[in-house]
């Protein structure tokens, strides 16, 4: 397996620390607000990655915390007139609604920095012990200069960034260039007893106690959005290794940025979209599909077209599985004459993914089965003696692909009635697909469900006629 290191800016063979095992930490949200789409990128990256090593037979710890106190959190809650707990703990629950639509897996552990205010202030005493950090009036700083290899993973130089600084207004500081690892709560501010008074952590600090919490020193793969590497990702490692004198991760991912109609995403252009948002009128899968349909380091584009693009791509994946599943009603083979076919697709899945997690090969192999599938549906060579074996074979292996991308979820029938795009006019692989089913469910006279699809055709605008030679169909208007 090939990795794309950050720290390294190169590919890399990855091993894991432990053979069999491994540890990742993924930098979670401020929950303050709903979540974006750039938020919905990173998310979705580090599932599919979640995904992926499972699918490969790793014990995987996935780490994913919460930032639940902010300046953000405490600005928002002042502006709002609401407890700042109770507004993070709304955001939470926000988060979790999004993201279940997303088909997002739950990560092994999810911290919360309010939960972990012990070994935050541990790491600090331990920085403070070592000389890496200095407290001034209740405030703790990190020592940044101390730590010579700062700037290893955004590649920034500490000369060029004193030279860039600007005048600080803080001239407590020993340089403009050290951070905030505690700071003194104000007046009304939420606070906690430490051996510097009342106050809250910073945010660097936060993620670094809590990752070496749950996977130690140096574990696996750090990662987040590609915004993350300078100053948050940079600060983590000096913070980790300037007190425990051990590489943090091993390996650095970072997800590409997200522009939308081919500007920056921010609110004071008001191109800012919010998850919530986009799936008022999008199909949850829809979304995820465009992201994992693009490698995961690559710029994205969110407009209109591409998202329509992207519900086409996967309506067509879903009328070849639900053709699969039709021709392999009632049907449960452990082999077929397709077996060895679906090896060497198995095989190009794990090739492309194994390479640096290319999503995006790992979709066209998906394409390539279904253009395979309708030939061979089409043109009667599923006319073998095994075609509802093979048919089935090959709907579950299109499922097991799709899993660990989190796509070819729902029952095609179902994913289709509802459409991945705009239109509600159902497309004629989409009405085949529910004759189908149908014409089964008459067969087996459960005639409450041929009823419901019936019921459910009409509503669409579809007239079925029955003879002794099938079911023709044709639209009202």
């Amino acid at each position: 397996m090939q990795i794309y290191n950050s720290l390294n800016r190169r590919k890399e063979e990855f091993t894991p620390i432990l053979p069999g095992k491994i540890g990742i930490y993924a930098c979670g949200v401020t929950v303050y607000d709903l979540c974006h789409i750039g938020h919905a990128r990173s998310l979705v990256v580090f599932d599919v990655i979640y995904r992926y090593l499972k699918y490969r037979g790793y014990e995987v710890t996935f780490v994913r915390n919460f930032t639940d106190i902010d300046d953000k959190i405490i600005n928002r809650s002042n502006e709002r007139g609401v407890n700042w707990k109770a507004l993070a703990e709304q955001y939470i629950d926000e988060f979790y609604v999004d993201m279940d639509k997303l088909g997002l897996l739950r990560p092994s552990f999810e911290p919360r920095a309010t939960d972990h205010i012990a070994e935050i202030i541990d790491l600090v005493r331990r920085l403070e012990e070592k000389g890496m950090a200095y407290a001034v009036d209740g405030d703790v700083y990190y020592r940044l200069q101390r730590f010579k290899s700062y700037g290893k993973l955004s590649g920034k130089n500490i000369d060029d960034l004193l030279s860039g600084a600007r005048v600080e207004i803080d001239d407590r500081k020993e340089s403009p260039l050290d951070f905030a690892l505690w700071k003194k709560s104000k007046a009304g501010e939420p606070s906690w007893e430490s051996p510097w008074g009342a106050g809250r952590p910073g945010w660097h600090i936060e993620c670094s106690a809590m990752s070496q919490k749950f996977l130690g020193d140096t574990f696996d793969i750090h990662g987040g959005g590609k915004d993350l590497i300078f100053p948050h990702h940079e600060n983590e490692i000096a913070q980790s290794e300037g007190a425990s004198g051990k590489p943090l991760a091993n390996f650095w991912i970072h997800n590409g940025f997200v522009n939308i109609d081919q500007e920056k995403m921010s609110k004071s252009l008001g191109n800012f979209l919010t998850i919530r948002e986009l799936l008022e009128d999008c199909h949850p899968e829809v979304l995820r599909f465009f992201v994992v349909s693009s490698h995961y380091r690559s710029p994205i584009d969110f407009s209109a077209e591409n998202v329509a693009v992207a519900a086409a791509g996967l309506e067509r994946l879903y009328q070849s599985l639900g053709r699969l599943l039709q021709t392999a009603a009632g049907c449960e083979a452990s082999t077929s004459s397709m077996d060895d076919k679906i090896e060497s697709w198995r095989q190009e899945f794990i090739r492309v993914m194994d390479d640096d997690f290319n999503s995006a090969a790992a979709c066209a192999v998906l394409f390539d089965v279904s253009k395979e599938v309708n030939r061979w549906l089409d043109t009667g060579t599923a006319a073998a003696p095994d075609m509802p074996e093979a048919a089935g074979r090959i709907a579950q292996f299109m499922r097991e692909v799709g899993a660990t991308l989190g796509l070819l979820q729902e029952e095609p029938q179902s994913f289709l009635q509802r459409g991945g795009s705009d239109d509600d006019e159902l497309d004629t692989a989409a009405i085949e697909i529910l004759i189908g089913e149908r014409n089964a469910a008459r067969q087996e006279r459960n005639w409450a469900e041929a009823d419901r699809i019936r019921d459910l055709l009409d509503e669409k605008g579809i007239t079925l006629k029955d003879s002794a030679d099938g079911t023709q169909w044709q639209r009202k208007h």
